[in-house]
């Protein structure tokens, strides 16, 4: 029996969005092999445009991922569609893909981001991305002084009302499943200077007439007039692959996310974590950004570890 050849590289990174290539980019032009494993799942799909990512604002994410792919091949970094599904260590890491092959690593960039879970109501999966939104940031200046609604998740959807009004004043906070004696004395005078009304009762769905939203219907059957509905999907990080390797993780308000240093690594030695797979805030320039750290602090630790290596012979 043939045994079955492993191919090594100096670094794999597992997720191919901006956090992953911008890691790949650096680390080819430092003339490291590297290797992208990309499941092609970003989680900006939905959007038709990215915004606040200087000399990018507007641009569609599948461009901005296509730029990138070309980018990081003219540098021979290597880059699969396919999906790691297990990662074990013995000195460097070896790292299988569902397609059955297997790669090894010096080092590991884990970028694998995370998925949102929407609320379970009728018509938001369905305009996700288009009409129902959740980051004023990434579409607020699009839909501005629009009729929007908020549609409650948790308690802490009181921040996303109040934010959303820096860019409409006519705002209607849905409680859905909140109850409003569970929102503090101070959300409530911080919704009321705001100018945001606060309508409590179950959301039963969106109403869509002509492939746009219209309204949300209450359980009662009421209907209020909306043009845009906002709300706070629950964050599933993927760190399948961190949990694998015994990495420390810590409880945040948005899930729970690895303990990282500044440069991404984490308490796993040679293991690093980018992009949404470190944190729920990180939008795409915040991604690059930390690829890009990632990327460099790994190349001058490869360097150091091997110019050591060399001296103490």
């Amino acid at each position: 029996m043939t045994e079955k050849h492993t191919e090594s590289y100096e670094v794999v990174v597992v997720g191919g969005g901006a956090a992953g290539l911008s890691a790949a980019l650096v680390l080819g032009r430092a003339r490291r092999r590297t290797l992208v494993v990309d499941a092609g799942e970003p989680r900006n799909a939905p959007a038709a445009h990215m915004q606040g990512y200087l000399s990018r604002d507007g641009m569609s994410p599948a461009e901005f991922l296509a730029v990138g792919r070309e980018e990081i091949a003219r540098y021979g970094v290597e880059l699969v569609r396919d999906r790691a599904v297990d990662v074990t260590r013995d000195g460097d890491f070896t790292v299988a893909l569902a397609s059955g092959r297997s790669v090894r690593a010096r080092r590991l960039v884990v970028a694998t981001g995370l998925r949102d879970e929407l609320p379970d109501v009728p018509g938001v999966a369905e305009r996700f991305g288009n009409d129902v939104l959740h980051c004023p940031y990434c579409h607020g200046w699009e839909v501005r002084d629009q009729a929007f609604g908020v549609l409650a998740t948790t308690p802490l959807s009181v921040h996303q009302a109040l934010m959303v009004s820096q860019w409409s004043k006519d705002v209607t906070f849905f409680l859905h499943e909140v109850a409003e004696s569970d929102l503090p004395d101070d959300d409530l005078r911080r919704l009321a200077a705001a100018g945001v009304k606060v309508v409590p009762g179950e959301v039963a769905e969106l109403v869509i007439e002509n492939d746009r939203l219209t309204g949300v219907r209450l359980a009662d059957g009421t209907v209020h007039a909306r043009e845009v509905v906002f709300t706070a999907p629950r964050a599933v990080p993927q760190t399948g692959l961190l949990q694998k390797l015994g990495a420390d993780f810590q409880e945040t308000p948005f899930g729970s996310y690895p303990m990282v240093d500044p440069t991404g690594l984490t308490s796993v030695p040679g293991v690093w974590a980018a992009g949404n797979a470190m944190g729920y805030a990180e939008q795409v320039i915040n991604a690059a950004s930390g690829g890009y750290r990632a990327g460099a602090f790994i190349n001058g630790e490869l360097l150091m570890t091997d110019l050591d290596a060399a001296t103490s012979h």
